[in-house]
């Protein structure tokens, strides 16, 4: 403990300059999510080689694997909040503690999803659709996608602990190890190239969870040599209400952030598909594109999150709102760029998805209209995160329930039930975007008010 209390003096959280520190922390998350959102694309992009219908059933099975996703990714955010937070209070015994009841977490909600899968993943999509092939796709994809994901919950977990310990380089390998592993596997089981075998969409499911074990591993033996503040023990694995209670409190945000935006999602499919299968497929579409604009910010928010606590912890407010500030510009500067250039090229974006003209027809309105809420999105997703690791979580539970699920469903069903047209309805995600933007910024100057007063 003394050895990690003589290198803290020296952290680079508390020291290093913001601009560069961000740049740090920051660039290689956002490699490895870039890295991830092509992998989700380049999924899609073969599973359309096989059908409409299979692209329609993984869209469909979106929302269900992003549910794992948003417990995984909760509490590996809670832990690279408080881990960083206790050692900038020199309890390294706290942050050990953090650590260990994080791997109890993941190891039961893994269990959990497990038994989803073998025993729910058919009733999810008769719920869905009565198209009986996009059925006995889904079915396929989503049982191979919850029941083996244990991968899910610990590449989330090694990777957090990696970055809320300052190593986002480590992080990086992490992250792409498993998504270069999908990329690379994902045509030779679907299609059966060389000694594969033919599985179709079952092979999409399998690249998918067989990645993020080999992500999950590469993080294990990365923290285990290069990990100076986590020492591994399995006696310690257990369940403490306390530190589980505080993970929470951080994570839950995230939680509900994803999670909700699965439900919302789900709803949204259950609207449009009364439209067509192609609209839907159209939607999953968007929200792969969209995942992938979004990555800069998610690698951001994961570098910024360890900087925010750490230097809050130390009360040095000046290095507080330099970050949180510095990533506002970014976020919001880089989204009115890429929203440039998806307003200006929605059909080659379309087209690598093999569009049909069908889908042509619907899609390039419908991506032209969605793109305006992306710098909307950015203001809300960056303050959101910065209230979340300076212990404001509560506003940012607030904002993320408006903008997942309050606001946007509604909108939606409104939008369908006044003009009965498919082209109308893409118009919510617009009008909800703006409106969490605005209170979102509402919620962060009150906060900052308060904080930077103390």
């Amino acid at each position: 403990d003394l050895d990690i209390m003589q290198r803290m003096e020296n952290n680079k959280l508390g020291t290093w300059p913001v601009r560069k520190l961000l740049v740090n922390m920051s660039l290689p998350m956002m490699i490895s999510f870039f890295i991830q959102a092509l992998y989700n694309i380049v999924d899609s992009m073969f599973v359309a080689q096989i059908s409409e219908n299979a692209l329609t059933a993984v869209s469909l099975a979106f929302p269900m694997q992003q549910v794992a996703n948003a417990i995984a990714v909760g509490i590996g955010i809670g832990m690279s909040a408080l881990i960083p937070r206790f050692m900038g209070e020199n309890d390294a015994k706290k942050a050990n503690q953090v650590a260990h009841v994080g791997i109890f977490l993941n190891a039961s909600f893994a269990v959990l999803f497990i038994l989803l899968g073998l025993f729910c993943s058919h009733s999810i999509y008769v719920i869905q659709t009565n198209v009986k092939e996009i059925v006995d796709y889904g079915t396929i994809y989503l049982r191979i996608s919850w029941g083996v994901c244990i991968g899910v919950f610990f590449d989330q977990y090694f990777e957090k602990m990696l970055v809320c310990s300052g190593n986002s380089l480590l992080a990086m390998g992490t992250q792409a190890s498993g998504a270069i592993f999908n990329i690379i596997f994902d045509p030779l089981l679907i299609f059966g190239i060389g000694p594969f075998p033919k599985m179709g969409i079952a092979g999409a499911a399998l690249a998918t969870v067989m990645g993020q074990i080999f992500a999950a591993c590469i993080g294990f033996l990365l923290n285990m040599t290069k990990n100076p503040w986590i020492h591994f023990h399995l006696k310690e694995i257990c369940f403490r209400k306390d530190i589980a209670k505080q993970i929470f409190s951080v994570g839950i945000p995230s939680m509900v952030t994803i999670g909700l935006s699965s439900a919302t999602s789900f709803c949204v499919n259950m609207i449009i598909i009364g439209y067509s299968t192609t609209a839907t497929a159209v939607y999953g579409i968007w929200l792969k594109l969209q995942n992938f604009c979004f990555m800069p910010i998610f690698g951001l928010n994961n570098g910024m999150v360890p900087i925010l606590s750490y230097n809050f912890a130390q009360k040095k407010w000046k290095r507080v709102k330099d970050t949180a500030n510095l990533a506002f510009c970014f976020s919001v500067g880089l989204m009115i760029v890429v929203g440039i250039f998806l307003e200006l090229y929605p059909n080659f974006f379309l087209q690598m998805f093999n569009a049909s003209d069908k889908m042509l027809a619907i899609g390039i309105p419908a991506l032209r209209i969605c793109v305006v809420s992306l710098p909307f999105a950015a203001i809300s997703l960056i303050r959101t995160t910065s209230m979340q690791a300076l212990t404001y979580a509560r506003y940012t539970l607030i904002v993320n329930i408006l903008r997942q699920f309050v606001i946007i469903i509604p909108t939606f069903y409104i939008l369908s039930l006044v003009f009965g047209q498919v082209g109308y309805l893409w118009f919510a995600l617009p009008i909800t975007e703006i409106t969490c933007a605005i209170i979102s910024t509402f919620f962060y100057h009150r906060m900052s008010k308060e904080i930077y007063a103390i």
